[in-house]
C-alpha cells in the first residue's frame, strides 16, 4: 500500500476508526466535557443554550459521535469555566495509540522503513522540509497539485 492510499483511506473515514466507531480521542474529550458539565451541575440543555446549539448536538459531542472543532472546544471551555487543556488531561496511552491518525503515521513509518523505500526517505524528508517552509497556503496547494500531476 502506498503512502497516498493510506492517507486517502484515512480521509474517507473523517477521523473514525476503520470499523466506523468514533475516534477514541473524540470519545475521551466528549467524556471530559460531560464530566465538567456534571461537576458544575449544568444540564445539556443549558450548555447547548449558552453555545447556541441544540442539546442533541451536545449529546453527540459528549459521546464522541460528532467531532469538536477547535473553536467549539474553546467556546465550551469558556462556558464550563475551565482551561482547554482540561479536556485532554489524564488521557491514557492506550487511547492515544488507538487514534486513527497515529495508526496511519505508524503505517507510513513502516512503509518508509522497508528497505525498498529506504532510498527515498532522505528525498521525502527534504521535500517535507522545504514544503513546510512555504509560507503561502496557496503556494502549498499549488505544489501539491503539481506533485499529483507528476504522479498520475
Amino acid at each position: 500500500m502506498t503512502v497516498e492510499k493510506m492517507y486517502k483511506n484515512r480521509q474517507r473515514s473523517r477521523g473514525k476508526c476503520d470499523d466506523g466507531t468514533p475516534n477514541p480521542v473524540d470519545v475521551y474529550v466528549g467524556g471530559r466535557v460531560r464530566l465538567r458539565r456534571l461537576l458544575l451541575g449544568m444540564s445539556q440543555e443549558e450548555l447547548a443554550r449558552q453555545l447556541g446549539i441544540t442539546f442533541q448536538q451536545v449529546q453527540k459531542y459528549e459521546k464522541g459521535l460528532n467531532r469538536l472543532s477547535a473553536s467549539r472546544l474553546w467556546d465550551i471551555s469558556r462556558v464550563l469555566t475551565t482551561n482547554i487543556c482540561y479536556f485532554f488531561e489524564d488521557m491514557s496511552q492506550d487511547i492515544l495509540n488507538n487514534s486513527p491518525r497515529l495508526l496511519v503515521s505508524h503505517q507510513i513509518d513502516e512503509f518508509l522503513a522497508d528497505e525498498q523505500h529506504f532510498e527515498y526517505s532522505n528525498e521525502i524528508q527534504e521535500l517535507l522540509f522545504h514544503y513546510m517552509r512555504i509560507k503561502s497556503l496557496k503556494n502549498k496547494k499549488l505544489l501539491l497539485e503539481v506533485a499529483k500531476g507528476f504522479s498520475a
